[in-house]
């Protein structure tokens, strides 16, 4: 075993672990609300909010499932398309949540007060916060050192250099309409109100996610658009690559999250549950985001396929 494969089997262990405790917080959530013990979230009813715990544990469940897969022989024989769909929403959400987890902690001591939870948690403790932020971090970390030494396990040939050949086709109506998605929520991150019912609802952490999930829009956008031109170097297209990877993870992941919550908002009303954004606006920005998301990913694959059927380019490991 190479020293690189050993690391990657450190990280890949250190995520599923590291994600534990946010599994364990969540499913003592889902039992104590059903015994009675422990508060539902506010604006929750008991079925709504166990329906969105028991969704939070399946998807924690699938980040630990993976994160071994990384490291795992059987992992191996997962099809490679849902360890890319898997790898590329858990990044999308991760990008925006390790800074997040770094930026809200810093204001809160700044401020002089412990983190708080999330907008869909009970009154949470802060040694919970912290584990739950332990946990993103860890998770991030862990993966960003398992995830490469898996694939030279899997595609030897994607490090080698001969599948670079596949010129991207940029698609431009997914960079504008991400970059449309992305200049909204970076003028409602800087305090615009257009496109906003509910202003007062906004508060930090609305803000800082808010703009974090711009930002990576933007980058995704322009990286799409400049992976289009030809001439590019290696080492850039690589770099552009990985940001429209990350950028349309980002808007996929967050957004095909959000859009079934507000159209629960907006269809069932759960009592004191209110939304800064109109639900409207908010329900076609998500579904264009998605859109969008799906759409910047297209050329990445598209250009695997091509630079992997050149003549003498390695045949992929199964």
């Amino acid at each position: 075993m190479t020293r690189r494969d050993r690391v990657g089997r450190y990280g890949g262990y250190g995520a599923a672990l590291a994600l534990t405790p946010y599994l364990l917080i969540k499913v003592s959530w889902v039992v104590g609300s059903l015994l009675g013990l422990a508060p539902v979230g506010k604006g929750f009813g008991l079925a709504g909010w166990v329906l969105l715990n028991a969704v939070t544990i399946g998807m924690a469940g699938v980040g630990i499932a993976m994160s071994l897969a990384l490291v795992r022989p059987w992992g191996m024989r997962i099809p490679g398309w849902l360890v890319a769909f898997c790898t590329w929403t858990g990044a999308g959400f991760l990008v925006s949540v390790l800074p997040y987890a770094v930026l809200s902690t810093v204001l809160d001591a700044g401020q002089g007060g412990a983190a708080g939870g999330g907008g869909d948690d009970p009154a949470m403790p802060g040694w919970e916060s912290a584990l739950v932020q332990f946990g993103f971090i860890g998770t991030g970390l862990g993966l960003a050192l398992a995830l490469p030494a898996y694939l030279r396990r899997r595609r030897p040939d994607a490090f080698t250099g001969r599948t670079g050949g596949g010129e991207a086709t940029a698609a431009p109506w997914a960079a504008v309409v991400a970059a449309v998605v992305g200049l909204v929520r970076l003028y409602w991150a800087v305090g615009g109100t257009a496109g906003l019912s509910n202003p007062s609802e906004r508060d930090i952490d609305w803000h800082l996610l808010t703009g974090l999930g711009a930002l990576w829009a933007l980058a995704g956008a322009a990286a799409l658009r400049m992976l289009g031109r030809k001439h590019s170097a290696p080492v850039c297209r690589r770099i552009l690559s990985a940001l429209v990877w990350l950028g349309s993870g980002s808007l996929f992941a967050w957004s095909a999250w959000k859009l079934p919550l507000t159209l629960f908002v907006a269809l069932a009303h759960p009592a004191d549950t209110t939304l800064p954004e109109s639900l409207a606006v908010a329900a076609v920005l998500h579904l264009a985001a998605v859109v969008a998301g799906v759409g910047m990913l297209g050329p990445l694959i598209g250009s695997h396929r091509r630079g992997s059927t050149e003549p003498g380019a390695a045949r992929p490991h199964p």
